[in-house]
């Protein structure tokens, strides 16, 4: 296999969603325009995670490499014209989520990796991991109002911006997610 050069190497094993884009994110303000990190990471979500990160933020994603049990994660930093962040305009907190679940129009899409909803999940929630959404989008009904959830909003957000590039018109991202929901929930391990 022939080298990749890159200018900067970002040690991100052994951690969890999203610390991987949090720390990608982080050495990117330190990059140049047209230079590329390279991520190493353990986490096998953090391929769809960086994926869908660097598009949202405007930044090149390469691609990524398997070597043994560790993932480099390649991604070139745009300029600044190129790189524009974007966020979900519909934005929900969870104890506003929690007065329209009732409504039969609702739906809410958990976009964490299924270890994270088997855990701990909204009741009725559909589980569609962020990094399959891409090919499972068609699985939610497009008139329905569709609530996006995550641990933290961050994979929400990227995942409300994603249905609403698809032609869905009702998707709301809740924030601050599960990682503070005081709600119901229910968990799939007995």
């Amino acid at each position: 296999m022939n080298q990749i050069n890159t200018d900067v190497v970002l040690d991100a094993k052994g951690l969890a969603c999203p610390m991987p884009i949090v720390r990608t994110k982080k050495a990117m303000n330190h990059l140049d325009a047209g230079q590329v990190i390279e991520v190493h990471a353990t986490d096998k979500g953090s391929k769809a995670d960086l994926q869908a990160w660097a598009k949202s933020s405007g930044h090149e994603y390469l691609g990524t490499i398997e070597d043994e049990d560790v993932l480099k994660h390649f991604i070139r930093k745009a300029s600044n014209d190129e790189a524009k962040e974007r966020k979900h305009g519909d934005v929900i907190s969870n104890e506003e989520l929690v007065r329209k679940l009732a409504d039969p129009d609702s739906v809410v899409i958990d976009v964490r990796e299924s270890a994270e909803y088997a855990f701990r999940h909204i009741p009725g929630a559909v589980s569609i991991p962020l990094g399959e959404l891409e090919f499972r989008y068609s699985e939610v009904d497009k008139n329905k109002n569709i609530f996006v959830v995550c641990r933290t909003g961050n994979r929400s957000d990227i995942a409300a911006q994603m249905l609403t590039d698809k032609g869905f018109p009702n998707v709301t991202n809740v924030v601050p997610g599960m990682s503070q929901w005081n709600g119901e929930v229910e968990s799939n391990i007995k």
